[in-house]
């Protein structure tokens, strides 16, 4: 792979690595979850929603994790645990991408929210610092939603590839 000076090709490049980078973490992150039990059928989603409950939620979640998601909250994990397969498998093989991307969005959206409260009384910085392991998934979806994130090292790519080959073969 030569990748020369044509700095679009080299940025199509990053960001597919990137993509793929973070479908192999949703892949990673939704695998045990649909193949095991303990996370969807045996308390392991109510024990990460009471563990936020605890002192980790922003104030205003607090009210739709007890009201909503864990009255809900086998269907839910099915949700999540599926969603995040989903997520990894469009990004790492570079299928519906900007689907993939928004339904992460949403989904970092809410686990910043629901997860990563550093207090009434933290510094302005440390709202940032406490939200990392969610934010910065959330700033790669954004990319992917603003970006051609698809159009390198994908099946997208390969099939516009292919189609190409094959329209110049036939003239």
């Amino acid at each position: 792979m030569n990748l020369g000076s044509d700095s679009s090709a080299r940025n199509n490049y990053a960001l597919a690595m990137l993509r793929i980078g973070v479908g192999i973490f949703f892949l990673i992150f939704g695998q045990y979850k649909v193949f095991g039990t303990a996370f969807t059928l045996h308390g392991g989603f109510q024990f990460w929603i009471n563990k936020f409950l605890e002192g980790g939620t922003y104030p205003f979640m607090a009210p739709i994790l007890r009201g909503f998601v864990l009255p809900h909250a086998t269907s839910i994990a099915f949700l999540v645990a599926y969603g995040e397969l989903a997520i990894g498998i469009a990004l790492a093989l570079g299928i519906l991408v900007r689907s993939a991307s928004f339904c992460g969005l949403i989904f970092m959206l809410t686990m910043l929210f629901s997860s990563d409260y550093p207090g009434p009384r933290a510094a302005f910085w440390q709202y940032f610092g406490a939200s990392l392991s969610h934010s910065v998934f959330a700033l790669c979806f954004v990319a992917f939603l603003m970006g051609r994130a698809d159009s390198a090292w994908s099946v997208k790519a390969q099939w516009k590839n292919r189609a190409g080959a094959s329209g110049n073969e036939n003239q």
